[in-house]
């Protein structure tokens, strides 16, 4: 258990950053699940709305500390590259 004022407070701090970064990673989990549901249904017009909301929650995310930068840019691109494959079958 933290004994001094500092450590204290640093405990305080890291139980509300804790929530706060669970809580945005959680919103990023939904919106991929979003995307890859309209996916699933063939709906390209769809996967591409999501997949700019998702690019978004991803953006967001990635410039706190929640998510690293590289870690957001390579969920987009996988992401990406899921709605091209969808594109090239339906064209």
């Amino acid at each position: 258990m933290a004994q001094s004022l500092q450590s204290k407070k640093r405990a305080r701090q890291n139980t509300k950053h804790r929530t706060i970064n669970r809580a945005r990673k959680s919103q990023v989990k939904t919106q991929i699940k979003h995307f890859e549901t309209a996916l699933e249904n063939g709906n390209v017009e769809a996967a591409s709305e999501q997949l700019r909301l998702v690019t978004k929650k991803l953006d967001k995310t990635a410039s706190t500390s929640t998510m690293h930068k590289k870690t957001a840019a390579r969920k987009k691109s996988r992401l990406a590259k899921q709605l091209n494959n969808l594109k090239a079958k339906k064209g």
